[in-house]
C-alpha cells in the first residue's frame, strides 16, 4: 500500500512540478495543502478522471478534425455550385433574349436567326405605322429609302405555315398578301432560301 501511495505521490509531484512554472507562490501553497489533505483514494480517482478527460479531449479533437474536413468539402461544393449558378444565370439571360422560334431579342426589336417567313400585307407611301414595328413580334415592317413602308404579319420558321397564313389573309380580303423571306433579320430574295426549304 505504501508503494502505491509513493508512486501516486511521485506522479502527482511530477504533474504539479510542470504546473509550478504557471502557478503563483500563493497557488502553489494552496495546492500543497490540498494534496496533503487528499487521501490515496481521492488521488486515485483524480488521476483516473484526468485520464478519462484526456481521452474525451482526444475524441473531441478527432471529431473537430472530421467536422473541419466536412466543412472544407462543403465549402468546395459551395464554390462549385456558385460557379454552376453563375453559368446557369448566364444561360438564362441568353435564353430570355430568345423567343420560342429562336429569335434573338433586345428591348425594341426582334431579329430572327436563320430563315423566317413573313407575310407582307402591303406597301404604302402615305400611311405611317412605323411606330408599331417593335411592339409585336408578329407585326413589323421596313421603310425604303424612298419612304415606302412595307408591312408584314407573322413570323414563321416553316414556309408552308406562312403559305397557309397568306391564303387565310387573302380569304379575309387582303388581296396583296404574299410571303417574304428574311435571313438573320435581313430581307432576301425568295430564290436564295427556297432550295433549303421546299
Amino acid at each position: 500500500m505504501k508503494n502505491i501511495i509513493c508512486v501516486i505521490s511521485l506522479g502527482f509531484m511530477v504533474l504539479t512540478t510542470t504546473a509550478y512554472g504557471q502557478l503563483s507562490k500563493k497557488e502553489i501553497k494552496e495546492w500543497k495543502k490540498t494534496k496533503k489533505a487528499m487521501g490515496p483514494e481521492e488521488f486515485k480517482n483524480m488521476i483516473e478522471e484526468n485520464a478519462s478527460l484526456k481521452e474525451r479531449v482526444n475524441d473531441m479533437t478527432g471529431q473537430v478534425a472530421s467536422i473541419q474536413n466536412d466543412l472544407d468539402q462543403k465549402r468546395t461544393e459551395v464554390v462549385q455550385l456558385e460557379g454552376k449558378l453563375t453559368d446557369l444565370e448566364s444561360s438564362l439571360a441568353e435564353a430570355r433574349t430568345m423567343d420560342v422560334s429562336g429569335e434573338a431579342t433586345d428591348n425594341t426589336t426582334k431579329v430572327a436567326r436563320g430563315v423566317v417567313f413573313k407575310v407582307q400585307i402591303g406597301a404604302f407611301k402615305n400611311k405611317d405605322l412605323a411606330k408599331y414595328f417593335g411592339t409585336s413580334e408578329n407585326f413589323g415592317g421596313e421603310v425604303d429609302s424612298d419612304g415606302t413602308q412595307r408591312y408584314t404579319l407573322g413570323n414563321f420558321k416553316d414556309y408552308w405555315q406562312a403559305d397557309k397564313f397568306k391564303k387565310y389573309l387573302r380569304e379575309m380580303g387582303v388581296k396583296d398578301a404574299w410571303i417574304v423571306p428574311y435571313k438573320d433579320g435581313r430581307r432576301v430574295p425568295m430564290k436564295d432560301v427556297l432550295e433549303g426549304v421546299i
